[in-house]
């Protein structure tokens, strides 16, 4: 299985690894080699040095602590201090850097230093010029949030494989069947 990048940031990705927050939770990092997967996914890193389970916790909390931060904006309320402080405390740790070599750009890190990327991420979203184009998926069913950077800042859905076709579909059959009761 592959993750999935939708979001237009690290740091949403990550945040958007638990889907379904509201009904039937899926996680998608189940196992430390599911975190090594995200982060070579995600593009942060090119190599990362194999994740333990202490990593994939701590993972983890950050990434709950990014859909705190998240959301709390979203809604217009004020941060969750230890949600705040754990960001903050990941930040601050040595991220990935690149490296030039004769082939381009590389990007070796540990686990620590590759959350510390999405950290990092985390905050110059928070206090960027990208917070009125966060959004939440329309899908009641989704929880996915993301930077919606579409011509006229219409989109609504996370993705349209994931989740505007089923709403789409969904609607479509809804007036099929409202049509035929009312003949």
């Amino acid at each position: 299985m592959k993750h999935v990048f939708l979001c237009g940031n690290p740091a949403l990705d990550l945040a958007c690894t638990l889907r379904a927050r509201r009904t039937t939770r899926f996680e998608t990092l189940d196992a430390p080699d599911r975190l090594d997967a995200w982060y070579l996914e995600s593009g942060i890193v090119d190599s990362v040095s194999p994740c333990q389970e202490a990593d994939l916790v701590q993972a983890v909390a950050v990434r709950e602590a990014v859909y705190a931060l998240v959301t709390a904006r979203l809604a217009g309320d004020g941060y969750d201090d230890e949600a705040l402080a754990l960001v903050n405390e990941t930040a601050r740790r040595p991220p990935a850097t690149p490296q030039l070599t004769a082939k381009g750009r590389w990007v070796e890190a540990t686990p620590a230093q590759a959350l510390s990327t999405v950290a990092r991420h985390a905050i110059e979203l928070l206090s960027g010029p990208d917070v009125p184009l966060m959004k939440e998926c329309a899908n009641p069913e989704c929880t996915k949030v993301f930077i919606d950077r579409s011509r006229g800042g219409r989109r609504e859905w996370c993705g349209m494989e994931s989740c505007g076709n089923k709403i789409k579909a969904a609607a479509y059959r809804a007036r099929k069947k409202e049509t035929a009761a009312a003949r």
